[in-house]
């Protein structure tokens, strides 16, 4: 992970973040300086960010809106102070109302972005200046230095290049933190296709069998906010297991891009997880990025050890199979 640290001083009324990156000074300069670059990675996981306006200039905004799995909507304004490109940014940093004004009440801060040469190849240091220990500990209390820091992580893939960062390395699972983990696959294939491929039924039947020896025995999908779903699997004659299905409710749709649904083992009294799936397409690939966030850590391990990423890979390889051939 490119961030190696983030602490907090009290006395100096300061957070700041050091991170590395395996790549030169202007290549992290732009990811910085341009707004659909910044939305790649800007907002933690779960967290997507949506730039409305980018001047860059002295005296300049930026307005930005994150959206979060259910919807809730947390938006950020930046000024700018100073820029030397591709050295220093210097912006001011406040949370905003949907007009991109100031928030009544909730701390602005001073905030430093120093790209330097490294041996690995750009060291950023990333210092936030508050007015008053009240608001670093208002800041600290919402999350911020983890926030920030399950950001800026997320750069490395945009850094790298999608296909450079993913390509080859089959179904990738990582734990987050106690309740979410972030599953990541490179699908050979648009988006579009790739979308149709999680929501056509038709499709679904095809793929999303998990290992083989099984079949889908029920696909229902209503792909709309507040429509419901129900899916099952059963075991070909001579294949071990038990049939089993889910069933949810979908919370967030923004196609081609983004779907948030529930996810609940029918026929149990499990509690549901909350499925955040991503879809980003770069030259002709398309990275799912799937968030899952559990009930808690038991929850989490408990489905992590049944062998989940194997069988995601199963599906995900006969998806791109059948991709290829569309």
């Amino acid at each position: 992970m490119p961030v190696t640290e983030v602490n907090t001083d009290p006395e100096a009324l300061t957070m700041t973040l050091i991170a590395d990156f395996a790549a030169p000074v202007e290549r992290v300069w732009h990811a910085f300086t341009d707004p659909r670059q910044l939305e790649l990675f800007w907002g933690p996981p779960g967290w997507p960010a949506t730039f409305t306006a980018f001047d860059l200039t002295v005296g300049g905004r930026a307005l930005y809106n994150m959206t979060s799995p259910r919807g809730e909507k947390s938006g950020g304004s930046w000024e700018f102070l100073a820029i030397d490109a591709p050295r220093r940014l210097e912006v001011l940093d406040a949370f905003a109302s949907d007009d991109g004004e100031p928030l009544e009440g909730m701390p602005v801060m001073r905030v430093t972005y120093a790209f330097d040469e490294s041996e690995a190849g750009t060291r950023l240091t990333n210092v936030t200046y508050f007015a008053t220990a009240e608001a670093l500990e208002q800041a600290v209390s919402f999350g911020a230095a983890e926030g920030s820091k399950m950001a800026i992580n997320q750069l490395d893939r945009v850094l790298e290049g999608l296909r450079a960062y993913a390509q080859g390395k089959g179904t990738q699972t990582e734990v987050l933190d106690d309740t979410h983990v972030s599953i990541t696959r490179l699908i050979d294939g648009p988006r579009e296709l790739v979308w149709r491929a999680h929501h056509d039924p038709e499709l679904m039947r095809r793929w999303l069998l998990g290992p083989d020896g099984w079949q889908m025995t029920v696909c229902e999908v209503d792909p709309t906010v507040g429509g419901r779903y129900r899916y099952a699997w059963a075991p070909d004659e001579g294949t071990e297991g038990a049939a089993f299905g889910f069933d949810g409710e979908t919370l967030l749709i923004d196609e081609p891009r983004r779907a948030v649904t529930t996810e609940h083992m029918t026929g149990t009294d499990y509690p549901s997880t909350l499925n955040d799936l991503n879809l980003r397409e770069e030259d002709g690939a398309t990275l799912i990025t799937l968030l899952i966030e559990y009930p808690d850590k038991e929850t989490r391990d408990m489905v992590l050890a049944t062998g989940m990423t194997e069988g995601m890979e199963t599906s995900y390889a006969r998806l791109e199979g059948i991709l290829a051939n569309a």
